[in-house]
């Protein structure tokens, strides 16, 4: 039966579990994704230099329409040692010192996002000592007879619920290693494992039938009720898991050596310990979804309930003190670098920032906006909200600053206020798919530990798919609303 170890994050096994040649190798160690993020912090320094400064009035997180300035700006070349005169009132470009100080300042402002995704990664070390989860898989597996035709659609169309009813996403790190781990039993890689979770979850988000992250914000901006155009996002839905359901037996189909799974699985009843363990993470899972939607816990409530659910593991499982500590340490240790990886994507926003560039961005993305075609002014709209994105990778965040804004410009285009919501939900949720600035993406890449690189490989051709249907989507919700 061939098995697979995990790959560090950074540096990435191939996508099938069946090797690859050195130069593809070679290739791999290039796209490291600190080096990534460390160029898209180099970018972002360079823009504070390159774009105009300016900025919107608000009221609030919203933006005025039609209220953004050009703030004068020194450019002295000074400026990128830190040293040189600013005028009261002068914007400034952002100095090499001020940049490396920004990743600090991620980290310190990142804290518990970083430490919720170190908590993760002790608790599964914990579960990974006492061997629960590879025992509790084998079981299941021995019901299919490791048939991935059935496993998959089934689990991904149960993941896509929680995201596109309930904006569910980081309640789902807790499934990643398990579906990883029970890929690799039938000799697939730890990228489709991950696949299996994270395509399901962006296109729920992507439709976001009735998350209310998305909807709560955006529809309410441009002045439509919160569920309004619910029948439009359930067809949008409905196209996207069929697509994306469709793209990972394809995948797995390529990666399998013939296309059914010989392996034998022991059909034995589970250990006590196991089953009380595996019974314990049913209902904490459970608990958590609960819990996150009920009383909108944060990531410190997050950390400190997988740190109680690792010592209720531990417990369960006959783990002594040291033992438990070791694999907490353990697990940790295995997740380290995303803490790197979430600071290096919180410092570019925080370098638009210092630069007073964000605003000016998303301005300049506005023109994007055709005014004479109602379907070039949506497809505009959608190419503006996938370019923002990278800037903003937050959705709430994102509807704040941008519905304000395209709303009116929607409206003077002939787009309805429905299909500028779509054109929101289509162009956060593709970004977030595959931008290294997307925190979301990030902690599922390091609970996952696969390379960014890798990853952005294996998603782009089915990106560019949701792109293509994207602006179908767009054109039919014209049609239904205009």
């Amino acid at each position: 039966m061939a098995t697979n170890s995990s790959p560090a994050l950074g540096s990435p096994e191939p996508i099938t579990p069946h090797g690859a040649s050195p130069s593809q190798a070679a290739l791999q160690k290039k796209l490291n994704p600190v080096l990534i993020l460390l160029l898209v912090v180099a970018i972002a320094v360079a823009l504070t230099y390159l774009l105009d400064s300016g900025a919107y009035q608000r009221e609030g997180k919203s933006i005025l329409p039609d209220s953004y300035h050009v703030i004068d700006k020194s450019r002295s070349p000074l400026q990128l040692l830190g040293v040189g005169e600013v005028a009261k009132g002068q914007a400034q470009p952002v100095s090499l010192i001020d940049a490396v100080v920004s990743i600090p300042e991620a980290l310190e402002k990142s804290a518990g996002l970083i430490f919720m995704v170190l908590f993760i990664g002790g608790m599964f070390g914990v579960l990974t000592r006492i061997g629960a989860v590879e025992t509790g898989l084998e079981r299941m597996l021995s019901l299919t007879r490791g048939n991935v035709y059935v496993l998959v659609p089934t689990m991904m169309i149960i993941f896509s619920f929680g995201s596109t009813f309930m904006g569910m996403a980081k309640e789902y790190l807790l499934l990643i290693p398990m579906v990883i781990a029970m890929m690799q039993r039938m000799g697939l890689s730890s990228l489709i494992g991950l696949a299996i979770v994270a395509i399901p979850v962006k296109m729920g988000y992507l439709s976001s039938i009735t998350n209310p992250y998305a909807l709560s914000v955006a529809q309410p901006l441009v002045g439509i009720p919160v569920f309004s155009g619910i029948g439009m996002r359930i067809f949008v839905y409905a196209v996207l898991m069929v697509v994306g359901i469709a793209f990972m037996l394809w995948t797995i189909h390529r990666a399998e050596k013939d296309t059914s799974v010989t392996a034998q699985w022991n059909s034995a009843p589970l250990p006590v310990r196991h089953l009380w363990v595996l019974i314990t993470l049913g209902l904490g899972i459970a608990f958590l979804v609960y819990g996150s939607q009920t009383w909108h816990w944060e990531e410190e409530h997050l950390s400190a309930y997988y740190l109680t659910l690792a010592v209720a593991f531990a417990m369960l499982g006959g783990l002594s003190a040291s033992d438990t500590a070791d694999a907490f340490l353990e697990g940790m240790k295995k997740v380290l670098a995303a803490g790197v990886l979430i600071a290096l994507a919180t410092s570019v926003a925080i370098i638009l920032k210092k630069g007073q560039i964000l605003d000016s961005i998303v301005h300049s993305l506005v023109g994007l906006v055709g005014g004479d075609n109602p379907f070039l002014a949506s497809v505009g709209m959608f190419f503006s909200q996938l370019l923002i994105d990278i800037a903003i990778p937050s959705t709430s965040g994102q509807a704040a600053v941008t519905m304000p804004i395209l709303s009116p410009v929607g409206q003077l285009a002939g787009v309805d206020p429905h299909t500028t919501v779509l054109a929101f939900l289509l162009g956060n949720g593709l970004t977030n798919m595959i931008t290294p600035t997307s925190s979301g993406l990030l902690i599922f890449l390091a609970t996952a530990q696969v390379g960014w690189g890798q990853w952005a490989r294996f998603i782009l051709p089915l990106c560019l798919i949701v792109a293509l249907l994207s602006m179908g989507f767009l054109a039919i919700s014209l049609a239904v609303y205009g």
